[in-house]
């Protein structure tokens, strides 16, 4: 035992480099991973029939089936804009609503599931979720993308 720890001291142990690992660097995480995050975890809601306009869905399907068009990010990212800072990002999302269900109740899940997995993903702070509701899914409605017509 040395001296110190008979006494009852504390001692500090000076690490190289100084300080801890997180504040020996910088992270930057781009707009796309968020919108990524946020367009996964809005999908997760139930009640979300799909993302973005009826015009952005179609484009979208379009540019997916082209050979090097986008492929899966643009389905992903959908809908989904956001704006990162160095700590804090803001997210506008356009989502289309089964019939039926409680508008209100959608958004609200739709911006507490965004908000969750975009903080514990990212650790940056969601200072807010737009959501534009830009349609409702009618039951007999047809899709807006079918297979047969876009192949």
């Amino acid at each position: 035992m040395t001296d110190s720890e008979r006494s009852g001291e504390n001692v500090s142990v000076t690490k190289r480099g100084g300080g801890t690992a997180a504040g020996r660097g910088r992270t930057t995480i781009a707009d796309g991973v968020v919108e990524k995050i946020a367009g996964m975890a809005a999908r997760d809601v139930v009640g979300v029939h799909a993302m973005g306009s009826g015009l952005s869905r179609t484009l979208g399907a379009v540019r997916d089936r082209v050979p090097g068009g986008g492929g899966g990010k643009a389905g992903v990212t959908r809908g989904v804009k956001a704006e990162v800072g160095e700590v804090q990002t803001a997210l506008d999302l356009e989502i289309v609503v089964d019939y039926g269900v409680s508008i209100a109740d959608v958004a609200g899940a739709v911006r507490e599931n965004v908000i969750a997995a975009v903080e514990r993903m990212t650790g940056l702070e969601v200072v807010e979720v737009n959501i534009a509701v830009s349609d409702v899914k009618l039951p007999d409605e047809e899709e807006d993308e079918p297979e047969s017509r876009l192949q």
